[in-house]
Parts: structure tokens; sequence; C-alpha cells
């Protein structure tokens, strides 16, 4: 028998079914404010009949914003947020909000401020020089997060998803590529855990008995000396300790190894075709298919690393995520033992996936994986060709067909 439309508990919140909506970067968010199409857009999942909807990514201070369409949790915008949660429960979903902070992943011109992370250096992703935060700001760092689960309890959502990989703040205090410090905050991975368990801290406090937490971790970083699985499953017992009411199991470093998130090749001509700043649209084109390696895509890519976490950590809740299109291989997941799945591109491409896979015991979704829909939401919002009322320029048409060939 198939547990996937099953109910099944995150601490103190029950889902109707297995199925959560993934925290993928919807960029709709302009002025830093939710917007009807992000409404619309989150109400179309739920209508679909995901257990629970992840609004995207919203940074947890000023500082932490990392594109100029990011939320950003502040007391102005829990109106536009409660409207979309309740219409999210009209859908009989739940709805979830991901919080972290970029760290050195943002700009001047759109933090305003120089961009702070666990060491100083250069960023050459943004690019621009980062400055580390100094001992003394990381409490009232771990306080924004704190601050913002009250928020979110204000706006209605009946779960937090705390971020804690992808190179993002916590995860650059985690890995030891990115995490360079001499001071208590650095060096051992004991020591490299203490601001995330600051932050854990204040999230379990603001969160109360009635709210659910989750984090999403990285299993590995993605390339040679970042973290890697065996330092990964010491900070999943921690977060357990620290109160966890599941993890969500991923990987990858969006400023070194991003596809390792994703999977696939990044459509650098569609990339750059809507970037604003010339000087930035020809240095991509010249030189991003070094930047941005491919790594090729099989469906549920970081099954063989989960299933090392779900031996682990028998009595924690996982959610697994990554390359799940098919019924066929979310059953499997589910049989593995994780008691959630999450999807992103997937319910992008078909909003209503979960609703078919009720139908269809051999469902599938058609998402290509050309990876178009990230290609543009760092200029635009995140949508997927495949659903565009407009048609494609053809040379843009021509990159991603040759994608999805290769695919």
């Amino acid at each position: 028998m198939s547990q996937l439309f099953t109910p099944s508990s995150i601490g103190p919140l029950t889902l109707r079914n297995r199925t959560i909506r993934s925290a993928a970067f919807e960029s709709m968010c302009p002025g830093n404010s939710p917007s009807q199409e992000l409404l619309d857009y989150h109400t179309s999942v739920a209508a679909g009949g995901v257990g629970m909807t992840t609004v995207a990514y919203a940074a947890v201070c000023r500082s932490g914003l990392s594109f100029d369409r990011q939320l950003w949790m502040r007391p102005e915008i829990v109106p536009g947020l409660r409207r979309l949660t309740d219409a999210v429960h009209r859908e009989g979903a739940a709805a979830s909000i991901q919080l972290g902070h970029c760290g050195n992943m943002s700009h001047r011109s759109i933090c305003g401020e120089t961009p702070v992370g666990a060491s100083g250096g250069f960023n050459l992703y943004s690019p621009t020089f980062v400055r580390g935060l100094r001992a003394d700001e990381l409490r009232p760092m771990a306080r924004c997060y704190g601050d913002a689960v009250r928020l979110a309890r204000e706006a209605g959502f009946d779960a937090v998803e705390v971020h804690a990989g992808h190179g993002y703040l916590i995860s650059q205090f985690l890995s030891p590529y990115t995490n360079r410090r001499k001071d208590e905050f650095g060096g051992s991975l004991s020591h490299r855990m203490r601001f995330m368990d600051l932050v854990m801290e204040e999230v379990m406090e603001a969160a109360g008995t009635d709210m659910a937490v989750l984090v999403k971790m990285n299993m590995r970083d993605g390339f040679k000396g970042g973290m890697d699985i065996d330092e990964a499953l010491e900070v999943a017992r921690r977060l357990q300790t620290d109160g966890a009411h599941a993890l969500v199991l991923s990987g990858g470093f969006v400023s070194k190894a991003p596809m390792y998130v994703m999977r696939g090749a990044m459509p650098i001509r569609t990339m750059t075709h809507y970037m604003n700043c010339w000087w930035l649209k020809y240095g991509v084109r010249l030189v991003g298919k070094w930047m941005i390696p491919t790594v090729p895509f099989q469906e549920a890519y970081f099954l063989d690393d989960a299933l090392r976490f779900r031996k682990a950590l028998p009595d924690l809740p996982l959610v697994y995520v990554g390359g799940l299109v098919s019924r066929t291989k979310i059953d499997e997941v589910l049989d593995h033992g994780f008691e959630f799945v999450q999807m992103g591109r997937a319910l992008l491409r078909e909003p209503d996936f979960v609703n078919r896979m009720r139908e269809e015991e051999r469902a599938r979704c058609d998402c290509r994986h050309s990876n178009y829909c990230i290609a543009r939401m760092y200029t635009l919002d995140m949508a997927c060709h495949q659903r565009l009322q407009e048609p494609l320029p053809k040379d843009l048409q021509r990159e991603i067909d040759q994608l999805e060939k290769k695919g």
C-alpha cells in the first residue's frame, strides 16, 4: 500500500499527505514584499493537492537579502502574507515559510551594506568584498531568526523551514571552506556549529509548542574542501538535539557548486538574456560554463546519501528532496522510510501534479530539466518555459531544446 496519501506529522503539525512544495525561490516579491503572483502560485499548488507549500527564502533581516525580488521579513508585509496563508488553508493545505540569511551571497546595492559572512574575503559570484561577522554580532543575528519566526506566526504560517544549507550564512559557518575563523565559532566542527545552535535556540523559543520547525541542511557541500557527509551526519544529530522537528536533506553550495543542488546544466545564454547589467551579462556569457559547471541529472539524485541519514537517525522525521518527478520514485522513497518528499520544479511545471498522482499510479511530470526556470529567476520570476504565454526568442528556444535532448 502506498503511503503517499496518508497523513503524517512534523512536530505539532499534521499534513494531509506526504508531499511538500520545496522552498524553490520564486522571485515574485518586488520591493521585498509578497505579490498577487506569489499568492496565486502557492494557492494553485495547494489546490493541486500538496500537503504543505513552502514560501521560499525569506530574509530574516535586510542584510540577508541576496535578490531584489526576495521576501524580507518585517511587520509591514504580515498582512500580505496572511492573505497568502488564508488562501492556502482554504484549499486544505498547510503553509510553511523558509527563513534564512544569504551571508556573503549579496551586494551592497541589494542589502544596503558590505555583505557579511562567517569570514571576510571576496565573493566572485556577486562580485563583492565581504566582511566577517564579529563574535558580538552573532547573538543579535540569531535573534533575527527568532523575530522572523514570530512574524511568520502572526502571518498564519503553520511551519518554518530554517535554511542551513546551500552555502548561505549558517552553512558558511558549518563549512570549513568558508569558515576560517580563529575564535570560538571556527576551527573544529563543534565550534563551527555554535552559530547554528544560537539560531536554533532562538527559533525553537519563538516557535513554541504549536509551530513545526524544519531545517534544510547539506549532506555534502559538493566539492573538495567543503563539508562532507561524515561531518554532516554530526550536524544532523546536533539539530535533533537542538529540537528540530524534521530535516530536509539537500546538498550543494551556490557560490562553489550551484548545480550540485539542482543538477543538469545552466542555460547560460538564457540566463544572460534576462540580465540587466551589461558587463555582468557579457562576463557570464564568456566564462559562465566554467563558473557553473554541469552536474548530470538523474531522478532522486540525493537518495543514496539520504539513506545514510535515514539509517543514522531512526527517530527523526526526514524529508527527501532532489529530482522527484514520478509517483513510482516517490513511492520508492517513502518505502525507504522517509516521512515526506519535497518537489520544486515538478510543481512549477504542473501545480496539480499531486492530484494527478492520486488518479494515476504511474503519473510522471514532464519537466524536462533544462533549468530555464532557474536561469530566468535571478532577474525575473521563476517560470517554466512550457507554461509561458509568449514564445521564447529563437536563440533561447534553441538552447533549451539542445539541453533537453542531452538530458
